[in-house]
């Protein structure tokens, strides 16, 4: 496995200047047309020389007497390595508009070749000429071409493999079918599929051509085929791997060092520490930002951690780091204060996201109006035989720990375990003894079967520090089979048992959309905003939206806004999708709306959940 890289900016003199350079430019000059309008005409060319190289009645102009004047070998290899070029080209593009700097080093060795192949094959002036003016393009504008290879594992080699290979069986079949052949008349699909896996490995297959050049073509093209999938593969298996976002030992002591000084102004801050993030520091050490990249996303969450003053530098840094990979900057779940500081200094936009719901231990009461249906919940479940343990995890035994973990995994719901910004994703850990653990239990009724890994457990809550006095919902688990009204049990449980520990401020779930939510169903409320609600109300049957408002509601809390912070509103989209890849909403490329949603998602008589999709 290898070591993590590290990401402190401050024990590299060169890395300061190139971090400032690259602030830089990005002060200096907006986002230019050049990436895109390069990339898709790349494409646009790619496409080109497959379908010249394919088809073979693209291949004949009124100048082809010119090109057939050739020698037929020449023309030949012209044609099989157009369409090398294309593939390559079209795989290029999107890298050229993420303004990747190995991308365009690439195209411009490929343009020109592609150039002289046009020549060579058909004549196809025009063609060439596109070529050429856009490797002058390419070469005025290449100052915008700066951005670093995204970090990758080697496993990224099996799925180009996979990916590549697809596309030349693809190609291949296509190139087999549409030229003219002789001897076998028209070869069935396992005749064709034969030839074309001969073909990628150099052989001849079973299917005879009617004209010798014909034959070379098809070999050719299917040859170059293979080998550029296996010249692609190669490279990736065997250059050096880069880790993915790790958190090391190092930095994370480092964290641990600011949320003791800091760690009480944001409720947030403790799931820095999750160990599958990445993390900046600001020049003077004071400040950090933990992110991780998700399908081109410089995604952070929360506040910056550490002192106030330094957030500007951490900021300057992240935004270094987001441009030096042409990666879109994007800040989920920060507070009111935590968005004025990232609007100022970067320049970017604020959307309200929803509420925190956060309260305070000191008022909490079960008496009164207001909370006369949890106090009924409470008490009728308490006399159907549940009880509850209010301990910090450290008094935990380590059969107790182990109890925890194995019905946090059997109640999860999912495949995947699910949070990126408001959950730590781990229990038990020593270096997390800080954090408090609320259980639930019932002893078996006669002739009921107990699973005898878990005993009479039948529910958790776990909190993580917020500085030395608060406590912020990291994990809602229960038994499916258990009494309704657990969760709530537990949570009173939670803020009755919390002044004699010493804590004075629970966060629990957030509320999407809150604001909406409840000025919708008020009396005057126009008619754009009850439309809003209605769409809310109508998404809240898959991402339980509106129930998860009303169950924060019922324990009176103090509402704190959360905000993403982004780029451009052409962003939206983009960042909205890799948020909810790394809640893991998202798994394989396609969202699975069937399953219950857990830790940021899950509903509230299921699971914690602090951020609904």
């Amino acid at each position: 496995m290898s070591a993590p890289v590290s990401t402190e900016p401050s024990s590299d003199p060169g890395r300061r200047s190139g971090l400032k350079s690259l602030r830089d430019q990005a002060a200096a000059a907006p986002r230019a047309w050049a990436p895109a309008a390069v990339g898709y005409a790349a494409l646009l060319i790619g496409l080109v020389d497959i379908a010249g190289a394919v088809f073979p009645r693209f291949r004949h102009t009124r100048m082809h007497e010119l090109a057939a004047l050739l020698p037929g070998g020449v023309t030949t290899l012209a044609t099989a390595g157009s369409l090398m070029i294309g593939v390559l080209l079209v795989l290029l593009a999107h890298a050229l508009r993420r303004r990747k700097r190995r991308a365009w080093r690439a195209v411009m060795v490929l343009l020109p070749v592609s150039a002289v192949f046009h020549l060579l094959r058909w004549h196809a002036t025009v063609t060439a000429v596109v070529s050429l003016v856009l490797l002058a393009v390419m070469l005025a504008h290449r100052s915008e071409f700066y951005a670093k290879a995204d970090p990758r594992t080697r496993w990224r080699a099996l799925w180009s493999f996979l990916g590549l290979g697809a596309t030349s069986v693809g190609l291949g079949l296509v190139i087999v079918s549409v030229h003219p052949r002789s001897e076998l008349g028209n070869p069935g699909l396992r005749q064709r599929l034969q030839e074309v896996a001969y073909g990628l490995v150099g052989f001849n297959g079973p299917i005879h051509y009617s004209f010798e050049r014909t034959s070379d073509l098809v070999g050719y093209s299917l040859a170059g085929l293979g080998l550029l999938t296996a010249m692609v593969t190669a490279y990736l298996a065997l250059r050096p791997s880069e880790p993915v976002a790790v958190l090391s030992l190092a930095d994370e002591d480092r964290l641990r060092a600011l949320l003791d000084r800091h760690g009480a102004r944001d409720s947030l801050g403790y799931f820095a520490l999750r160990r599958d993030k990445s993390v900046l520091f600001s020049p003077s050490g004071k400040a950090a930002i933990s992110y991780r990249v998700v399908s081109g996303v410089m995604l952070a969450s929360g506040d910056p951690v550490g002192d106030v003053e330094a957030w500007p530098g951490a900021i300057k840094i992240f935004l270094a780091e987001a441009r030096a990979h042409a990666w879109v900057p994007a800040v989920m779940g920060c507070s009111e204060l935590g968005g004025e500081v990232w609007t100022r200094e970067a320049g970017l936009d604020a959307l309200e996201l929803g509420d925190e719901a956060i309260v305070r231990t000191d008022d909490f009461s079960l008496s009164g109006r207001a909370m006369r249906n949890v106090r009924q919940m409470v008490k009728r479940i308490e006399r159907n035989g549940y009880s509850c343990k209010v301990r910090r995890v450290a008094e935990l035994s380590a059969e107790e720990r182990r109890r925890v973990v194995r019905a946090a995994a059997l109640w999860r719901g999912t495949d995947t375990e699910r949070g990126f910004s408001m959950a730590l994703g781990r229990f038990g850990d020593p270096c997390d003894d800080a954090g408090l653990v609320v259980t639930a239990h019932r002893g078996a009724e006669p002739g009921q079967w107990e699973d005898p890994a878990l005993g009479d457990l039948k529910a958790v809550l776990h909190f993580v520090p917020w500085g030395v006095d608060g406590i912020s919902l990291e994990l809602m688990r229960r038994d499916r089979a258990a009494d309704p009204g657990l969760n709530e049990l537990l949570i009173v449980a939670a803020l009755q048992a919390a002044p004699e520990l010493g804590v004075k401020r629970v966060s629990l779930n957030f509320a999407m959309f809150r604001s909406a939510l409840a000025r919708g169903e008020r009396l005057g409320a126009g008619p754009v905003l009850r439309a809003w609600r209605g769409l809310l109300v109508f998404l809240s049957r898959w991402f339980q939206i509106e129930s998860l408002y009303k169950f924060n509601a019922k324990f009176q809390p103090e509402w704190e806004p959360r905000f993403l912070v982004y780029p451009t509103a052409r962003d939206l989209p983009r960042i909205g999708f890799a948020a909810m890849q790394a809640e893991a909403f998202i798994t394989v490329g396609m969202p699975r709306f069937g399953r219950r949603r857990q830790r940021m998602g899950d509903a509230p008589d299921e699971g914690r959940t602090r951020l609904a999709a």
